[in-house]
């Protein structure tokens, strides 16, 4: 982000999926958790798994284009004949469409909806789980923007507010995502690499669960109240006060799955 020094915790992810002329430049961050190499364990049904969870989770958007087969198979470190397989899996599940010509490719399909994914998520978690991931997720955040305020330059801090200062300006999808980008740009104030991959990991796989809480415009603007909140304690270098509101950001957002859970079911 702007000048930030950031690690960059997908060295060598693939290029970025593509939409079409109205996508942003720049790609969703928490591709690059997604998308990090499978090694050894190539499988089809693990190149499967992962391009599923992007799906999900809306990191991959319906009507996106996916990466080729050969930088998929060069992101993931399997051969084309794994992606291939996976691909067609996709296609049986109604995931995945192709189409052929010069604008052609695999695409996300139009009905992948992340939300009721996220529902169906919700449903089939028990709240001991949820509880166990809110502890889990406020742990780590916790202890990364503590860190972030003993760190960081305030000038850093500041690029991380304008960015956040333009939520306004966005349609509800990009409003998400940068919300998603804003609480990992905090956690890389740290300095860490490894915590920022850590965060990584944990926003991706909380991030459909933001997605349901934080689905109306008002929840968003209460989830950006709170970063907003932790960024300038940040730069007030007050680790205190940067933990404690993350904290309480976590808290609310778990309560609020519970409630969610309670009328689902």
């Amino acid at each position: 982000m702007g000048s930030m020094s950031a690690p960059s915790p997908a060295a060598g992810s693939m290029a970025p999926a593509e939409r079409g002329p109205e996508s942003p430049r720049h790609p969703h961050r928490l591709q690059g958790a997604l998308f990090q190499p499978i090694g050894d364990e190539g499988r089809a049904e693990l190149v499967e798994r992962r391009l599923v969870d992007a799906i999900t989770r809306g990191h991959l958007r319906a009507g996106e284009r996916l990466p080729t087969e050969s930088d998929l198979a060069r992101s993931l470190g399997v051969a084309p004949v794994t992606v291939r397989e996976a691909l067609l899996a996709l296609r049986g599940r109604g995931l995945v469409t192709t189409r052929r010509g010069r604008n052609g490719g695999s695409f996300v399909a139009e009905h992948a909806d992340p939300l009721s994914f996220a529902r169906d998520a919700v449903r089939s978690t028990s709240r001991l789980a949820l509880r166990d991931l809110g502890a889990h997720y406020a742990a780590i955040t916790g202890a990364c923007v503590r860190l972030a305020a003993r760190r960081a330059d305030p000038s850093e801090a500041q690029q991380v507010r304008r960015r956040l200062e333009r939520l306004d300006e966005l349609d509800g999808e990009l409003q998400r995502r940068l919300l998603d980008d804003i609480q990992i740009e905090i956690v890389a104030l740290s300095q860490s690499a490894r915590l920022t991959r850590e965060q990584m990991k944990l926003q991706a796989e909380l991030s459909p669960y933001l997605r349901l809480v934080a689905h109306e415009n008002d929840d968003r603007r209460r989830q950006a109240e709170h970063l907003a909140a932790v960024v300038d304690a940040v730069e007030a270098a007050d680790a205190v006060a940067a933990g404690e509101r993350t904290e309480l950001m976590v808290a609310e957002t778990i309560d609020a799955l519970i409630h969610i859970q309670s009328r689902i079911d």
